[in-house]
């Protein structure tokens, strides 16, 4: 069996879906691993280092067509896709919901689909959780490009010239990428404030040493895979009203609300910009699903009465060489689950819940009733 890895397209993404320090795993399962060439290029490893990994170096149209299983960080033309093996896997972080045309293209010419983006939050599947991963690393990188451009420190400093206060973060949306950045915040010596709209994650907040805003918006909750359910326009409006005051005495505002496949809920309006400090920063880190900041705009920073408005696409992209390494991690992880060693090929099991939720199209037909 051949598995062949592709470079990415995106050249504001300088991650690798294969790092020489995780390749091993894959080795291991005695298949025949191809790379395409200056796959690390952006992590600064070259060719030479994975060829020491026993990894085979090859053209772009070479993986793609002697692949049996080929890994990619993003959807695959149609023209690509027509140079494929019948049969053969495609497996990668494909954004589906943004790329209807893959999942027809693949059941049209028979190519499994996998994406990365599927697989289930359950405890057996977190090793290959590839949202959780880069939404980790997007935490921390979120609070050291705000630092950046914020003119004054974080942490409280006692000097001879006098005290200096530390700064005022406030996080809005308490999951992976809220926790990170709160932790990073509270480590760099800020003081620290969240919302989210589950009451649940309070512990979590405490836990860090930031203070939980506690803001009544009635009912709320989360799914069953651990995400903040959907909030009424009226709900939304009564979030950003009551967190308007935070945001006027923070230094500086991350947002990381997100929907997934669905435009991220606007939460800070030009009436909140207004209200906070010339000189403060908003992060707005869903800037690449909608964004949650009024007049947020991916990769530039907008100035609004005097305040910073930053949004910054394939954030995780900022920490590379640790995103690639737990990009990679998550990839040999579902590979090797489902891998049969003794038969060299995928097994696909729809009774795996992990399988059931992460294969969009098996054999010809779509397996997942979201696009059916």
């Amino acid at each position: 069996m051949i598995i062949a890895a592709l470079k990415t397209i995106d050249t504001k993404d300088q991650r690798s879906v294969i790092h020489p320090d995780t390749i091993q795993s894959l080795v291991n399962l005695e298949a025949q691993i191809y790379c395409e060439s200056g796959i690390c290029n952006g992590i600064n490893i070259n060719d030479d280092s994975l060829k020491n990994k026993e990894i085979s170096i090859h053209s772009r149209l070479d993986c793609i067509k002697n692949a049996d299983l080929l890994i990619t960080p993003n959807a695959l033309s149609r023209e690509e896709l027509e140079q494929m093996k019948t049969g053969s896997s495609l497996i990668g972080t494909v954004n589906p919901f943004n790329n209807i045309a893959l999942i027809n293209n693949c059941k049209e010419l028979n190519i499994n689909l996998i994406s990365m983006e599927f697989v289930p939050r359950i405890t057996r599947a977190q090793k290959m959780d590839v949202l959780s991963s880069q939404a980790n690393l997007a935490g921390y990188a979120a609070v050291i490009e705000s630092a950046q451009h914020l003119s004054i420190g974080l942490p409280m400093m006692m000097t001879a010239a006098g005290t200096l206060k530390p700064a005022r973060v406030f996080v809005i949306g308490v999951g992976v990428a809220g926790l990170q950045a709160i932790a990073t915040a509270k480590r760099l010596g800020a003081r620290v404030e969240a919302f989210d709209t589950r009451d649940v994650v309070e512990e979590q907040v405490n836990s860090l040493g930031a203070k939980f805003v506690k803001i009544d918006l009635g009912e709320t909750g989360q799914t069953d895979q651990g995400y903040a359910k959907e909030l009424t326009p009226e709900q939304i409006q009564k979030q950003k009203d009551l967190q308007s005051d935070v945001c006027s005495r923070s230094d500086i505002v991350i947002t990381t609300a997100q929907l997934f496949g669905r435009p991220a809920p606007k939460l800070i309006d030009d009436a909140t910009i207004k209200k906070m400090k010339p000189g403060s920063v908003i992060f707005d880190m869903a800037v690449e699903s909608g964004g949650n900041v009024e007049g947020s705009v991916a990769d530039e920073i907008i100035i609004n009465n005097g305040v910073k408005i930053i949004g910054i696409s394939n954030l995780a992209s900022k920490v590379a060489n640790h995103a690639s390494f737990a990009l990679s991690n998550n990839f040999n992880n579902w590979i090797s689950e489902f891998f049969n060693k003794e038969n060299q090929e995928i097994e696909f099991n729809f009774e795996d819940e992990i399988i059931k939720s992460s294969v969009l199209v098996y054999e010809g037909n779509i397996k997942n009733e979201r696009f059916a």
